[in-house]
């Protein structure tokens, strides 16, 4: 065999490999996109506050098996605020006293942080103590509000995690 033949055979061999790693950076390169910072909307605008809740949900989805419960309410400023609080936490007790398995996630967020934990602080009074172990629970709120989300759902043995809505 000649001397270019063995260059042609080696670079045809050689280029699968190249074509991989340039894929392998590109990949990178993508996923650092994705997982550039979020930013909470500032305004009580419910559809970008539904983007913006959906896509933390998305990056905190790790070890999650099924679709996940999110919990949401509207700016405290919208018509029936209170009526939809309250369907809200009546969804969000049923589905705590029927049972939650492992490998699930609870989501709640929305404008109003103070709102959202006082909801989630009212679905797990009545959780029994450690009987979501495996589950999942992100609150995505202000800092003000992460240590008495956390205190209330502790009882239950979730795998509790803040996210600042900032």
């Amino acid at each position: 065999m000649n001397k270019s033949t063995r260059a042609l055979l080696i670079a045809c061999l050689a280029l699968p490999f190249v074509a991989a790693c340039q894929k392998e950076e590109a990949q990178q390169e993508q996923a650092a996109v994705e997982q550039a910072p979020l930013t909470a909307p500032t305004t009580d605008d419910e559809n970008a506050w539904g983007e913006y809740l959906v896509e933390v949900v998305k990056r905190n989805m790790e070890g999650v098996v099924s679709s996940p419960y999110l919990y949401t309410l509207p700016a405290e400023t919208s018509p029936d605020f209170q009526g939809f609080y309250d369907r809200q936490l009546e969804k969000a007790q049923l589905d705590i006293q029927r049972g939650i398995v492992e490998g699930n996630l609870l989501a709640y967020g929305g404008p109003s942080s103070n709102k959202t934990a006082d909801l989630v602080i009212a679905a797990f009074q009545k959780a029994q103590p450690g009987s979501m172990k495996g589950v999942k629970v992100l609150f995505i709120g202000k800092a003000e509000d992460n240590e008495r989300v956390q205190a209330a759902v502790a009882p239950a043995g979730v795998d509790y995690k803040f996210v600042e809505a900032k």
